[in-house]
């Protein structure tokens, strides 16, 4: 079993993985803005997945896979889960198994995760991981988020490029470019890692049977932050008022919508920019919309449960932690989790907030916060939690 050291205080270390630099360095001279190529970034790196244990969770049905083939000029792309003969079949061709969120599965990749939590826990997405066969890649693509690509066991060789065009071809079920001009190229071995802003062209081929492991971020864009949005308020919203046109005059045009039933109607919707634009209602949306489960994704309640008195003593000998499933964030005094916002009390703030930072409360930590009046509340909380399987014993 393979663990990673993580470092605290990472803004003014340097960091081997971010090629010496600080991670302030790095977000300032590369972070959206240019290409970082890491030679042994992480040395002596061993994959938290083996190539078997990448195909047994492609075959689970909770598990988001998907598989791409190439035969000659034509594309395939298959989504999972997968049977063995599904792999077999393909023995001739070029081909690639991709899962998301391997971090969900294996404590070891939420480790590797974790070795980027210089960046905000809103902005990370997951961990990817892609098996290739030697010659197999999923074709020159562009991202719409930052990517660390970081190499596995095996070699592949990565073609990247600035260009503007990015037309894509249309007789593929992949967003592959029709025109790709490669500008650099580098072949990355197990542990070396390169970072692409968003919109940067690639093209990774494996020279050999090889596991790429990608670490992505997500950024949404202004349309799905819109819907969601609306969604919201549509559930949420209640305004005063209905229409009148007291003042009303004859019409020579019926079929006409007059300025004046236009100017009326438009001041009726004038409070939905006050509501929309409202502080609190907006940071309670985003801190559910930021941790709100994607929709594969189940959490399973623990067998058997313990009692609330058990719980507590256990969670005191040993800490707590979130599952590796969960998300959880903070803005000010509200915090959520996967989705919900939970009933903090004042006094139990500073540690929620370092358990949104750290994904665990030690055991120490928690007898000591326990200590006052409120502990009932707080304990109370997190034994619902645990209950519906979003936190486990044990730090």
């Amino acid at each position: 079993m393979y663990f990673f050291h993580i470092k605290i205080g990472t803004r003014v270390d340097k960091l081997e993985h971010l090629g010496g630099l600080t991670a302030n360095q790095f977000l300032r001279r590369h972070w959206q803005k240019k290409p970082l190529l890491v030679r042994g970034a992480f040395p002596d790196f061993r994959d938290p997945l083996t190539k078997k244990e990448v195909f047994t969770l492609a075959m689970r049905d909770e598990a988001e896979s998907r598989m791409i083939v190439r035969a000659g000029k034509n594309w395939q792309l298959h989504h999972g889960p997968f049977s063995r003969g599904d792999f077999a079949r393909h023995r001739d061709d070029a081909w690639t198994v991709l899962v998301q969120d391997t971090q969900h599965f294996c404590q070891e990749a939420h480790a590797l995760l974790a070795q980027f939590r210089f960046i905000p826990h809103a902005r990370i997405d997951d961990l990817m991981v892609s098996f290739a066969v030697a010659g197999a890649g999923v074709g020159p693509h562009v991202d719409s988020y930052d990517v660390f690509l970081l190499q596995g066991a095996g070699q592949r060789r990565w073609r990247i490029s600035a260009q503007t065009d990015l037309t894509l071809r249309k007789d593929t079920p992949l967003k592959i470019l029709s025109r790709f001009n490669p500008e650099q190229e580098f072949l990355l071995e197990t542990g070396d890692m390169l970072y692409l802003p968003p919109g940067y062209a690639h093209d990774g081929i494996a020279e050999s049977e090889c596991l790429t492991w990608s670490i992505g971020f997500r950024a949404p864009t202004a349309q799905e932050l819109a819907i969601a949005y609306l969604d919201r308020l549509r559930d949420e919203i209640a305004l005063d008022g209905q229409y009148t046109d007291q003042d009303l005059r004859a019409t020579i045009h019926a079929g006409e919508i007059d300025a004046g039933m236009l100017r009326r109607m438009m001041q009726l919707l004038r409070e939905v920019n006050s509501v929309a634009r409202n502080h609190d209602r907006m940071r309670q949306f985003l801190g559910q919309f930021l941790t709100e489960p994607k929709a594969h994704v189940l959490f399973d309640p623990p067998e058997p449960v313990m009692s609330k008195n058990v719980f507590r003593r256990f969670a005191m000998q040993k800490g707590i932690a979130l599952d590796l499933k969960s998300r959880m964030l903070f803005t000010d005094e509200c915090f959520f989790l996967n989705g919900n916002l939970l009933d903090v009390d004042n006094g139990d703030a500073a540690i929620m907030r370092s358990f949104a930072d750290d994904r665990a409360i030690a055991a120490k930590a928690l007898a000591s916060t326990c200590k006052h009046a409120r502990a009932d509340s707080l304990l109370s909380m997190l034994y619902c939690l645990y209950r519906d399987g979003a936190i486990q014993i044990g730090a």
